[in-house]
This record gives structure tokens, C-alpha cells and sequence, in this order.
């Protein structure tokens, strides 16, 4: 879990550079900067507010459902 400090500082970037802020948190090869980055591109607003979502509400933990096996 990120501590308040590193959030703060996320969304402070995020703010500038929405794709910065997103590449950060979830790496610049993640379907979250993808999509951050073609908002930001087709407009800067709708980009700060999915990189604010992103950053804020999608956890980024390994243990999430996503990386579990089937199995488990």
C-alpha cells in the first residue's frame, strides 16, 4: 500500500502530466497508461480526471484477482 506522501506526490504529477502520474503507479506498458494517454491526447481534462481515478481507486497489489490462478 502507498503511503499518503506518495499518492500526494502522484497526484500532483498527475495533475501536470496525466500519463506521468498513471506510468508511475501502474508502468508504462499497463492498459491504465494506454488509455491515460490517449484521453490526455484527445483532451487534457478528460486525461487528469482517468489519471486522478487510476491513481486514487485501482489498486495496484499484486494479490489482486487478476494474478491469481484459476486454482486458487
Amino acid at each position: 500500500m502507498a503511503t499518503r506522501c506518495e499518492i500526494f506526490c502522484e497526484i500532483l504529477i498527475a495533475i501536470l502530466l496525466p500519463p506521468v502520474g498513471v506510468c508511475f503507479r501502474h508502468g508504462c506498458c499497463s492498459v491504465e497508461f494506454c488509455i491515460c494517454l490517449l484521453l490526455t491526447l484527445l483532451g487534457y481534462i478528460p486525461g487528469i480526471i482517468y489519471a486522478l481515478y487510476v491513481i486514487v481507486f485501482v489498486d495496484r497489489d499484486p494479490d489482486d484477482y487478476y494474478w491469481r490462478p484459476l486454482n486458487a
